[in-house]
């Protein structure tokens, strides 16, 4: 029986990378995905266009920093802004920056009730994020 993580026999070469397999096409498009929504989102920490981010706050961490959970935000959007920019440059080491960070949101959300759903659907991000960080071990020369 094979096991779930065992590396599979490799169709590409250090130096010859088939473009045209599902693999590569999966690669790029989690690239992309993970370029733009973080920057996205990140942007949008300053603007709050999308939703008013502060609501994802924790009432204790507000209070943590003095009740300045707005200005968090925008360390938060600056954070993002540059794993988005990371992704684009390194995604070997940026998309698990990425997966990380959507993994202690799930935390975050938690400990918010309401926001299950969210924290679920931000579980399946840090899994993608996950997945592009190995594919870009294979792909990302």
């Amino acid at each position: 029986m094979e096991r779930l993580f065992e590396t599979p026999t490799r169709i590409t070469s250090q130096t010859n990378t088939d473009t045209s397999t599902p693999a590569y096409e999966a690669y790029r498009i989690l690239h992309l995905a993970f370029i733009v929504a973080p920057i996205a989102a990140g942007v949008d920490k300053f603007f709050n266009v999308l939703v008013n981010w502060e609501q994802y706050l924790p009432p204790f961490v507000n209070n943590m920093v003095g009740g300045h959970g707005h200005e968090l935000m925008y360390a938060v959007g600056v954070i993002e802004i540059i794993a988005g920019i990371g992704v684009a440059l390194k995604p070997k080491i940026f998309a698990y920056v990425v997966s990380v960070w959507l993994l202690l949101i799930v935390v975050n959300l938690l400990m918010i009730p309401g926001y299950y759903d969210v924290a679920l659907r931000d579980f399946g991000l840090a899994l993608g994020a996950l997945a592009l960080a190995r594919l870009s071990h294979e792909f990302d020369r």
